[in-house]
Formats: C-alpha cells, sequence, structure tokens
C-alpha cells in the first residue's frame, strides 16, 4: 500500500493498513494461551487531502531492484601501517551492517517533510505520520507477522527485550540459554538459565525439561541465529514445546533477520526482535513484533505523551500495544530507514542473497589455515549464517584484530561480543588467547562482502600464524 493510498483513506476513519494483505494466508495453529486477546492496533494516522511524493516512494523504488542491493561505503579506502590507503575490507557485519544505499535514498527523501508524528494537522506533519505508520506496515510484513501483532519500533534489539521483560504478566518465569546474546540472557527478573546445549535435539530436550518443572506462566527466550558462532537454532521446534506447555517464546533474531527470510507466524513464535543497525539501516531503530495482549495490560514502557489518553487527576494509558510503549517523540527516520532496509531485502530475494553468503562463508571456512581454530556449538557442517568465530594459536584476540586493521585494511570484531558465558565456553582455557581474557575474533559476512575480502583475511591469518607479521 502506498503513502498515497494511505492518504487517501483516511476519510473512511482509521487508516492503518490491513497487515492481512500482506502477511500468510494461512497462520499455524498455537495453543489457546497463547492466541491473543487484544484487537488489532488501531493508531491514527492522518485526515485525507495531503499529496504525497508516490512517484518516488521507497514501494515504488523496490520493486525496480533486481540485483543484489549496493551497500554505502562500498569504494571506502583506509591508511595501513606502511602509509599506503587500501580499500577497506568490512568484515564485521553482525557487530553494524553498512547502511544501503535505497536506505540512504528513503531517508534523504523523508527529511524534506520531517515534521512530528499523530495528532498534527500540518502538511508535512500528516505526510511524515503517514510514512510512519507505512513503516510500521512494511516492517510487519517483512516479519510475516500475524495481522493481529503489534509492532513497536524500539531503538534495538535489547530495548526491545527490556520492553518486553517489563509487560511480563506477575510471575512468569522465563527459561534461557547461557549462549544468549546479553540482549536476550540479562533483562529477565525471574528466570532459569539452561547451559549451552551440545546439539538442536538437546536444546529442545532442556527446553522441554525446563518447562516441565514450571508452574504458572512461562517464556522461552531463544536466538534465532547465534551471534558467535553463526549457527541457526531450531526456533520452529522449541516454540512447539513452548506452546505444548501453555508457555510462549521470544526469538533474538537480530542476527537472523538480515541473513534469511523471518516468517513469524510459520515459526510460531509469540515475540520476535530484531535492529536496524544489524539490518543495513544503522538510524537508531528496531523493533518488538508479537502479540498484542501482554503488552496492552503492562505499565507502558515510557511514561509520557503518545502513550497516554487521558490525563487528569488520573490517567488513562492508551490501550493499543503500539501507543503506549511508544511515548514521546518516536525515530520516525529510524522507522523509515528500517521499512527501506526491508523492502529492499525483500524485492532483491532471498534466495540470491543466501546463496551468495553461503559461498563466502564456505570460502572462508575452507580457508582457515591450520593454527586458527573456529568455534562452534554443533560442529561444522550445522547450517549457519556468514558468522565465523576463530582464536589463533599464540595470539591474543585483540593483537590479531590490531594486526588485521593495521596491516591488512580489515575490519573485524574482537571480544566477547556481548555472550561471555558462552564465548568462555567455547574457548576454554585454550586457543590461542595468551591474554587469558577468553576472547575469540569474529570475521562476519553480508551484502558488500566479496571474494577479495575473503580471501585477503585467509592470506593475513596464514601470515600471523606463520609469525611474517
Amino acid at each position: 500500500m502506498s503513502i498515497l493510498t494511505i492518504l487517501d483513506s483516511a476519510a473512511a476513519g482509521s487508516v492503518r493498513p490491513d497487515p492481512a494483505s500482506s502477511t500468510p494466508a494461512q497462520t499455524p495453529a498455537v495453543s489457546s494461551s497463547s492466541a491473543p486477546t487484544s484487537s488489532a492496533p488501531t493508531s491514527s494516522a492522518p485526515t485525507s487531502g495531503v499529496p504525497s511524493p508516490a512517484a518516488s516512494s521507497s514501494g515504488a523504488r523496490s520493486s525496480a531492484v533486481t540485483r543484489i542491493p549496493a551497500v554505502l561505503g562500498a569504494d571506502l579506502r583506509v591508511p595501513v601501517k606502511d602509509g599506503r590507503q587500501v580499500p577497506y575490507a568490512n568484515l564485521d557485519y553482525a557487530a553494524s551492517a553498512p547502511c544501503l544505499e535505497a536506505v540512504s535514498e528513503a531517508v534523504a527523501e523523508a527529511l524534506p517533510a520531517y515534521s512530528s508524528v499523530h495528532r498534527g494537522a500540518g502538511y508535512a506533519s500528516r505526510l511524515t505520520t503517514a510514512r510512519y505508520e507505512q513503516a510500521r506496515h512494511t516492517v510487519r510484513a517483512f516479519a510475516g507477522a500475524r495481522p493481529d501483532d503489534a509492532v513497536v519500533f524500539t531503538r534495538n534489539t535489547t530495548d526491545a527485550m527490556n520492553l518486553l521483560a517489563r509487560c511480563l504478566p506477575d510471575g512468569t518465569t522465563v527459561v534461557v540459554f547461557e549462549s544468549e546474546h546479553h540482549a536476550s540472557l540479562l533483562p529477565w527478573g525471574r528466570a532459569v538459565r539452561l547451559a549451552p546445549p551440545a546439539s538442536p535435539g538437546e536444546a529442545v530436550r532442556a527446553a522441554d525439561r525446563a518447562l516441565a518443572a514450571l508452574d504458572g506462566p512461562a517464556l522461552l527466550v531463544v536466538t534465532a541465529a547465534s551471534n558467535v558462532t553463526g549457527e541457526l537454532w531450531p526456533v520452529a521446534a522449541l516454540a512447539a514445546v513452548a506452546h505444548g506447555y501453555g508457555a510462549r517464546i521470544a526469538v533474538d533474531a537480530a542476527q537472523f533477520a538480515p541473513h534469511r527470510r523471518l516468517d513469524i507466524a510459520a515459526l510460531d513464535a509469540d515475540y520476535v526482535a530484531f535492529s536496524g543497525h544489524k539490518l543495513y539501516a544503522p538510524f537508531g531503530a528496531g523493533a518488538l513484533i508479537g502479540r498484542g495482549d501482554w503488552l496492552a495490560r503492562a505499565e507502558p514502557y515510557l511514561r509520557g505523551g503518545g502513550a497516554s489518553k487521558n490525563v487528569g487527576d488520573e490517567v488513562e494509558w492508551s490501550a493499543d500495544p503500539e501507543q503506549r510503549h511508544e511515548a514521546g517523540t518516536p525515530n520516525v527516520l529510524g522507522a523509515i530507514a528500517l521499512a527501506a532496509a526491508c523492502e529492499t531485502l525483500t524485492a532483491a530475494g532471498w534466495t540470491e542473497l543466501v546463496r551468495e553468503e553461503e559461498r563466502l562463508t564456505a570460502r572462508l571456512r575452507a580457508g582457515l589455515p591450520n593454527g586458527v581454530r573456529e568455534l562452534a556449538l554443533w560442529g561444522p557442517d550445522h547450517p549457519r549464517i556468514g558468522v565465523v568465530s576463530f582464536t589463533v594459536d599464540g595470539r591474543g584476540a585483540r593483537e590479531v584484530a590490531e594486526i588485521l586493521s593495521s596491516e591488512y585494511g580489515i575490519g573485524v570484531r574482537d571480544g566477547k561480543f556481548c555472550a561471555h558465558p558462552l564465548v568462555r565456553r567455547l574457548v576454554g582455557g585454550e586457543g590461542g588467547c595468551v591474554d587469558g581474557s577468553g576472547a575469540a575474533v569474529r570475521a562476519s559476512i553480508g551484502i558488500g562482502t566479496t571474494d577479495e575480502h575473503v580471501d585477503r583475511l585467509i592470506a593475513a591469518l596464514r601470515d600471523i600464524v606463520e609469525g611474517k607479521v
């Protein structure tokens, strides 16, 4: 649905786009305890009579994308120790991905008419509101959400998980694996932590045992793709286990969403969170998507304008789960950027994107020299996204990362990747972390990664192993 259509339909009342138009025709059944109890969100958008630049909207632009999209910074050159400037080999996508050109263009288009959203009568305010609510619709469609799922814009995945933690019913116990990113490991007040599983099957069995031992409401929290190993987790099977006990499941899709097609309804997930800055939209927005009933009953995440429906001696908060948790002026440009990234990736086609990523990842893993140990929970053949973490015999992780940067113009990540328990477990007391920090090096691949980037890293690691640098 274009912005023009949204504006033209405003005279009929609520103009929130119908999410059913872009979600799967059949939604997998869930247990009665997981079914939503709130109605579809009803946030208001602008009144009719406001023209919009529909011809240049991100929706019109996305239909023309027929190849792997371009990112900003592909021609960046960086200094190295000998004084040369070399093309930058960005292999740090798992931390923050570069900005898609289409995302930058969408933000530039919105800026001239940028204004406050909701309740404004002026042209710019109504147009900006339409763009903001269209972004919500686009993100909902990208995630494969159910028609009545709420889409709450947040700062990032960490913010989204903390918001969800504030919305849990009293007495809820959270079951979470210690292999999670801190965004999913730390926000919960009452939690049962499970050891990193030895296999996907053990993950399902461990969740089953933990949930069977609980009374009262429960939430299982799991990643879809590890930010340390890149390994894909059995989300659908874990969701089935959770729902079998009347529990819900929240999925950290921060690493998954930029690399694979996300389909909340098919996974039967109750909540999903992801970040724009990992999805080629580095403008400070993320999203929590999922069932609206817990969100609608919880205290507002932030207290202020927008979340409040009526203020007198007592405050009446909005029952709409989206308005209720988006107090204050939201990050409109971040939402527009996130939506543009979602449109661009969808239009590019996941088949081609995944094929190229898998080819480059296989090239990197096959080329790692002796003396470099790859980290993995479940073995070398388990499906994964383009994330490869490793240690180098006899060298500290920070030292390796600094050499790669200063000598070869390669950007990687070093440390524990905000997943301290998992990295410590995988690294152990060996693997080349001579500084005793239990750290590792992570190379991550995405749109814009080339064969030359991968080959340069392999050659540099060979030099480091052989003591040439």
